[in-house]
């Protein structure tokens, strides 16, 4: 019985945390996104380059702390299926900050 709930609890964990550090990400690029857009009105933005600075830093943190979670909780990582619910956990949470920013911005309303 032990094993059987700890069969369906550890993926849904995986799911969780994945999720977890998919909204953080998204918060993160969020944040960004609105002071970078707030500089561009102020004019502060001296190039087309430097519309998004810092975002190869942002996703590089992103990869550091994947790499961290699978370091630091190998549970996760010991079988396949377990590993796509990290990645699934990431996408979904990374996909609701984007559904939230195109509801806010999008003229027809969910």
């Amino acid at each position: 019985m032990k094993t059987q709930l700890f069969n369906i609890l550890l993926p849904l964990g995986a799911l969780v945390l994945g999720s977890v550090i998919g909204l953080a990400f998204g918060s993160i690029q969020n944040a960004a996104l609105l002071r970078n857009k707030k500089l561009q009105q102020l004019g502060n933005l001296g190039s087309g380059w430097s519309i998004m600075p810092g975002s190869m830093r942002r996703v590089a943190f992103l990869m550091m702390a994947l790499a961290v979670v699978q370091i630091g909780c190998p549970l996760f990582f010991q079988n396949e299926s377990n590993q796509w619910m990290v990645s699934a956990g990431v996408v979904m949470g990374y996909g609701w900050t984007l559904f939230q920013q195109f509801r806010r911005h999008s003229t027809y309303r969910f």
